[in-house]
């Protein structure tokens, strides 16, 4: 459903402008929390269910995104709990989410059937009916009007449905999670989606997968316009998957002009940091490859990071140590102006994770999704295409704004490799999605990728696929493509990163 306007993106956005309105528009010293209770008939007005079976329903689950919105966690369903509760303490410009940030709301769930096979009117009960005769364990028969399956019996090998010459069987999973490459999702005890909070990395794609709107993840917009409105400096952080986002007429400049009409200070590019990473890891691949690690695995998508080290702990080591391109920016911006707040702006679920480690805490403030960016202008009632365009300066190689597009971390690494080491050989496997990341770890597990350099990315397509995206996947790829072009430089290597960049006033 990525890039599609439904109404999950609409009730998503529609909260997300509800709370930011709310958070610009606040008595800063005496703030009535009342309002959301109000906001919820906003977005569900009249008596009527639009959506669901019942009105009210629809209204609690929009109050429970609320709190998420805010950087809340969700009210227990079994006890009463104030909707108000703990919002007095989010009223602040400081960090506030903690883990889990991706939670189910429990009854918007609707208990999809898990996993199993399904015969669909197509069947015609055919003389032959193959599907009995290949099933191992006799789960298929041959009803009254068609094939029937036993689903306590089956076994779910798949057999009936490639042997039916029909195609009248058809394989229905969760959608949610089928969507989870790192299998988090199960049931709870009433056959709702349940995550698994040790197996979950983050990376936000049962949120997109979800055709009921019943996961969300936390959000710290409202934090960071407390920041805005106590009049810090905020330095925003922008991943290159950035362009192609907000429409065909909302070019970078004004994309960067809108963001700082929100009151944000400077807009800095993330490939800038892409650049130091490159850097760090072609150094660490030339270094340790073969003779320390068998093999080096990018380190830029922390849930395929967190995802391999915890498929396969014996290979953690394997994982690259650089920074991740928005710690690395944040860190340099840290360097130049120690008072600044730093907000990253992406595509990604899994950067609201990194920003929660210890070691990545002192510089990343807050992290916002490009969809909750649009609930900001939203809110502030901007429109980019009629803003005049502001400079972005050009801090990012070709290669680093390729970071945002599957291949194009592997390929910036090797490129700086190339050009360090001419003549040494660098075989590449890639993977997006933790589907393939789990094959591909295996693949490293027997032995059959030493000497290689991997990819991984959690998203398909990489960045542009992420969670926090509006745009479609191959739409995206193409602005990717075009921004990378634009650079005034080719590689990590080319790219005069010691220079003074960070000036508070637009250069």
């Amino acid at each position: 459903m990525r890039g599609l306007f439904t109404s999950i993106t609409k009730i998503r956005r529609q909260v997300f402008t509800e709370v930011a309105r709310y958070a610009f528009e606040r008595d800063l010293d005496n703030s009535d929390f009342n309002f959301f209770y109000e906001s919820s008939y906003r977005i569900i007005p009249g008596e009527v269910a639009t959506y669901r079976d019942s009105v009210f329903k629809e209204r609690a689950i929009i109050r429970e995104r609320i709190r998420l919105a805010m950087g809340l966690p969700i009210r227990p369903a079994d006890t009463h709990q104030p909707l108000t509760k703990g919002m007095a303490e989010s009223a602040t410009a400081d960090k506030l989410l903690e883990m889990p940030l991706i939670n189910v709301i429990p009854f918007a769930c609707e208990a999809c059937a898990t996993d199993h096979f399904q015969v669909s009117d197509n069947c015609r009960k055919c003389l032959a009916h193959p599907c009995t005769g290949v099933c191992p364990v006799g789960a298929v028969s041959i009803g009254k009007t068609a094939s029937v399956i036993d689903q306590d019996k089956c076994i779910k090998c798949g057999r009936c449905k490639e042997a039916c010459p029909y195609q009248a069987i058809s394989r229905i999973g969760r959608p949610c999670a089928e969507a989870c490459g790192a299998k988090a999702i199960g049931s709870d005890a009433l056959g709702r989606a349940k995550i698994d909070q040790d197996k979950c990395v983050s990376c936000g794609l049962c949120i997109v997968a979800c055709p009921f709107a019943a996961i969300a993840d936390k959000s710290e917009i409202f934090q960071l316009v407390t920041a805005i409105r106590t009049g810090q400096t905020v330095f925003a952080a922008i991943a290159p998957s950035f362009v192609g986002q907000f429409g065909p007429l909302a070019t970078p400049g004004k994309v960067v002009a809108g963001i700082k009409a929100l009151g944000i200070t400077r807009v800095i590019e993330v490939g800038w940091g892409a650049d130091i990473g490159s850097l760090h890891e072609a150094e660490e691949f030339l270094r340790d490859v073969p003779d320390e690690k068998p093999f080096l695995g990018t380190s830029c998508c922390p849930s395929w990071a967190m995802f391999a080290r915890k498929e396969q702990p014996g290979l953690a080591n394997c994982i690259a140590q650089s920074h991740t391109p928005m710690v690395a920016a944040a860190q340099r911006i840290k360097q130049e102006h120690p008072d600044a707040r730093v907000v990253f702006i992406g595509p990604c679920v899994s950067k609201k994770m990194e920003a929660l480690e210890d070691e990545v805490r002192p510089y990343v403030d807050y992290v916002i999704t490009y969809e909750e960016l649009m609930g900001l202008f939203a809110a502030r009632q901007i429109e980019l295409n009629e803003l005049k365009e502001a400079p972005l300066m050009d801090y990012a190689s070709r290669d680093g704004r390729n970071y945002a597009v599957a291949g194009g971390v592997a390929q910036a690494v090797v490129n700086v490799i190339q050009e360090t080491a001419p003549g040494r050989e660098v075989p590449v496997m890639k993977a997006d999605t933790l589907h393939e990341c789990r094959k591909m770890l295996a693949l490293a597990k027997a032995g059959k990728v030493n000497g290689y350099l991997l990819e991984g990315m959690a998203c398909p397509g990489g960045c542009v696929g992420g969670p926090g995206t509006l745009s479609q996947i191959s739409r995206a790829s193409k602005s990717v493509a075009a921004f990378a072009q634009a650079s005034s430089y080719r590689t990590a290597s080319d790219n005069p990163l010691d220079q003074e960049v960070l000036p508070i006033a637009p250069g």
